[in-house]
């Protein structure tokens, strides 16, 4: 009996878990690019630990990178060490703590022209689940993989609705 009901727990937080995250495409349908307000666009989201940023725009034209604070003021990347820009133009990144993230093109002038982006990110509501034993973490960085769409969270479910079916047959 408690092997049944720690196998419905473990079902049930898998199940929740993809439904907690938010994917946000930046820009929305503008997408990354320049003239585009990405304050506004930010103002009222509450991005949290394990949302996803989506940052769509023509490879080669634009690029992502993520700076701090006064580096985001300046426009610049003062930061030699710092992770190479995203340039994959369908770049994803997975909000893995808390804090303020502050994200810019490098391109010509256009992070002045307004192709920057700085958002607080708040911790997760609730417990993190454990990843069950065998289970490879999920993929960040320019992976689509690591992406939670609607349609993956509903086959999920309905999957783990099924085991929990059979679970208490």
């Amino acid at each position: 009996m408690a092997l049944r009901a720690f196998l419905i727990t473990v079902f049930v937080a898998a199940a929740i878990a993809p439904a907690l995250a938010t994917d946000y495409m930046v820009g929305d349908d503008a997408g990354w690019k320049v003239g585009f307000n990405y304050t506004a666009w930010a103002e009222g989201k509450e991005f949290r630990v394990g949302d996803t940023l989506m940052f769509m725009y023509k490879s080669g034209s634009h690029n992502v990178m993520k700076v701090n604070g006064p580096d985001f003021q300046k426009c610049a990347s003062s930061n030699a060490t710092a992770a190479p820009p995203l340039t994959s133009g369908n770049d994803l990144i997975t909000l893995s703590s808390p804090g303020r993230k502050w994200y810019i093109c490098t391109f010509a002038d256009h992070c002045t022209k307004g192709m920057k982006l700085v958002i607080t990110v708040s911790a997760a509501e609730g417990p993190s689940p454990t990843p069950m034993p065998g289970w490879a973490a999920p993929p960040s960085g320019n992976s689509a993989a690591g992406e939670v769409s609607p349609l993956k969270s509903s086959v999920w479910m309905l999957a783990l609705m099924a085991a929990y079916k059979m679970i208490m047959a």
